[in-house]
């Protein structure tokens, strides 16, 4: 073997080491996330299943509202009205 071949060998070993150690030390740092990344991995899917099923959020909504008094009950649906009306002319403000 001729000397440039000997020393991009011994580079190539060098630098696979060191990115071995990289690894190491990466994966390392990521312990410390990995708990919080779950939790919010597991809310976003949460949301999405939500999204996916309104009439699943309606419905307990409409249990809990069930629940209250009467008086509490015209409050909480009047709020719920004007939110919805809000959100129906954002979305279409942000589309167009």
């Amino acid at each position: 073997m001729n000397s440039s071949l000997l020393k991009l060998a011994k580079r190539r070993q060098r630098l696979v080491a060191k990115a071995q150690v990289q690894r190491v030390a990466l994966a390392e740092a990521f312990n410390a996330w990995r708990k919080p990344i779950s939790m919010l991995d597991y809310g976003l899917n949460i949301w999405h299943y939500l999204k996916q099923h309104p009439m699943l959020v309606a419905s307990g909504s409409t249990a809990l509202f069930s629940m209250l008094k009467p008086n509490a009950l015209t409050k909480w649906l009047q709020r719920g009205l004007l939110a919805w009306q809000l959100l129906g002319k954002l979305s279409k403000k942000f589309k167009s």
